[in-house]
């Protein structure tokens, strides 16, 4: 009887454990190239300018608390295939990518720990490569806010017929410059119509950022324009078309141009084509035109999603 009872114990361990585990998620991207940069040979490309994106290796659950409300967390490290290494040139923390824990339910959702932006969710709304490691918009102007915030509490209310609104807040105790950062953004996507704002106080005294953009799907394609106010001697705005089909490939068009004549009206133009080979993976191609000198720069290669 004894033996009975320990193995039925031992067999609710196990299918306890089971249980809690059933709610993560192992996802990420794979994605490598090739590159070629004005004056510089041609050479594999991981995580760099030239890719589509960024290579990762994510981990993300919920768990039912009852009456709606759900506890959630993701935890997102980087990883460069050229070499496996695990972070950032700029990071070397694993998991700067994401690493926040939070509460959702009926009020929106509440998310704490390092994070992307307010603003960067509203910018990916309507860009026209989906704030590919390319985008013209990232590359002359930035993300509200910044592309991602640690120690941010980020709040995002339901989705309200494709209405969410978020605000970001990182305590003065978390920030250099002993100054709150605070930002609010909004994005509205629903049918043909997307649309970003952002708005920023950064906490550092250099000023705020503004950003208000949008696009509209025209049934071959979408046209997007966005204009762009960061702190500092950045200002202007992009314009293109997105998802063009010719046949079974995708082409993007951008043009964004930074207005201040202190920094000499710089812009940048890019072509992106994409050719999907399945709903996950795709090739893709991207060509970059810069006002500087010995910086334009072609890339190639392929992305995996799982």
């Amino acid at each position: 009887m004894q033996k009975k009872i320990i193995a039925l114990a031992v067999a609710g361990l196990v299918s306890g454990a089971a249980f809690a585990q059933s709610n993560v998620t192992i996802y990420g991207v794979a994605d490598v190239g090739i590159a070629k940069v004005d004056g510089k040979s041609l050479a594999a490309s991981a995580n760099g300018t030239a890719n589509n994106g960024s290579s990762r290796l994510g981990f993300k659950g919920s768990e039912d608390l009852g009456g709606g409300l759900k506890a959630n967390f993701t935890m997102e490290e980087q990883i460069n295939l050229a070499n496996g290494a695990v972070g950032s040139a700029t990071d070397a923390n694993p998991f700067y990518r994401q690493a926040w824990v939070g509460l959702s339910g009926g009020f929106g959702e509440v998310q704490i720990g390092q994070n992307y932006s307010g603003g960067f969710k509203a910018l990916g709304q309507f860009e026209t490569s989906q704030t590919a490691n390319y985008s013209p918009v990232l590359g002359r102007f930035g993300a509200t806010g910044g592309t991602r915030n640690a120690a941010q509490v980020l709040y995002m209310t339901p989705s309200m017929g494709g209405f969410t609104v978020a605000f970001g807040h990182v305590l003065k105790g978390n920030m250099a410059t002993d100054k709150a950062q605070n930002e609010l953004a909004a994005w509205y996507n629903n049918g043909p119509i997307a649309v970003g704002l952002g708005y920023a106080d950064n906490g550092d005294g250099l000023g705020k950022d503004k950003m208000v953009g949008g696009s509209f799907n025209f049934g071959m394609g979408r046209a997007v324009a966005g204009y762009y106010d960061p702190a500092g001697d950045k200002k202007g705005y992009s314009l293109g078309v997105a998802d063009v089909k010719l046949g079974p490939v995708l082409l993007a068009l951008d043009y964004a141009k930074n207005t201040a004549a202190s920094m000499g009206k710089p812009r940048t133009t890019m072509l992106e084509v994409k050719y999907p080979m399945s709903k996950r993976t795709f090739v893709y191609a991207n060509y970059l035109d810069y006002t500087e000198a010995n910086s334009d720069f072609w890339g190639a290669g392929i992305r995996h999603n799982f």
